[in-house]
């Protein structure tokens, strides 16, 4: 089943997509819904965000190819880590399927995709074991991790390299029927292939992040789990289209335009 947010008619709803009609619902998925008669073309209504999760965690180097190539930039041996770890991005940087991402006007030419899988939770879960991990998973979304590199790699943290406004699209809906197994995640920028690799190939993979986070913290229903990507982007500018698609979940498309330098901005 496919689920998503949309507005129609200024009115915002959960709805679900079957084929390329939307049926709109009373509730939420994570609660107690209803179909309604209401239904849309998909074509009519605007996608927002699949969910805003009161805490968004993300994975760093969970592919051994993305993994290899942070370290070569850095003249270091690749470290193949012993344990799945994990840190948060900012919700004021996400976004929905065909919004715009605004480049900084001070970014450098270094703003990259990575394109990912994202786990979306469905019930309240603490102290997980592996043999019960997914029993809190509600679906998958997919997600573009777009990142400054050049900020990456001069400040301590990540506060703007990864959480500018705008710098993680997700969407378009949450798939809650796939088959990890077979799923591959393709990127294309203006229509041209430019990754792709096996959604499932991670280092660590879903149930061993879901164990250790709830070792510490409580997930609910809405929060998200950004998998890692694979692979290299290259440099991306204004007027570049990314097309992230997931086999068995969809493609998430957004446009990057450039921040209006300070003279140029309306008053």
């Amino acid at each position: 089943m496919r689920w998503l947010q949309f507005t129609a008619n200024t009115q915002t709803s959960w709805g679900i997509l079957e084929a390329d009609r939307v049926i709109a619902v009373s509730g939420d998925p994570f609660g107690e819904w209803q179909r309604t008669a209401r239904t849309y073309s998909l074509a009519d209504v605007k996608i927002e965000l699949p969910v805003m999760p009161r805490t968004f965690y993300c994975v760093g180097l969970n592919y051994l190819k993305h993994l290899k190539e942070a370290a070569d930039k850095r003249g270091e041996v690749p470290n193949i880590p012993d344990r799945a770890e994990i840190g948060y991005r900012a919700q004021n940087a996400l976004i929905a399927h065909d919004e715009d991402v605004v480049i900084p006007a001070s970014a450098t030419e270094k703003i990259h995709y990575e394109g990912e899988l994202v786990v979306v939770i469905g019930k309240k879960a603490k102290h997980l074991s592996e043999a019960d991990a997914m029993s809190c998973v509600f679906g998958y979304t997919i997600g573009n991790d777009v990142s400054e590199r050049t900020w990456q790699k001069a400040d301590r943290g990540l506060w703007r390299a990864k959480n500018v406004d705008t710098f993680k699209p997700m969407g378009p809906w949450i798939e809650t029927s796939v088959d990890l197994e077979k799923m591959e995640t393709i990127v294309k920028v203006n229509g041209n292939e430019s990754n792709r690799f096996r959604t499932n190939d991670m280092i660590f993979g879903i149930k061993p992040f879901i164990v250790e986070l709830t070792k510490y913290f409580t997930l609910w229903p809405g929060d998200v789990i950004w998998m890692g990507t694979d692979g290299a982007s290259p440099d991306l500018k204004a007027g570049d289209v990314v097309e992230v698609e997931i086999t068995g979940i969809g493609t998430l498309r957004n446009r990057f335009i450039k921040e209006p330098t300070a003279g140029n901005k309306r008053a």
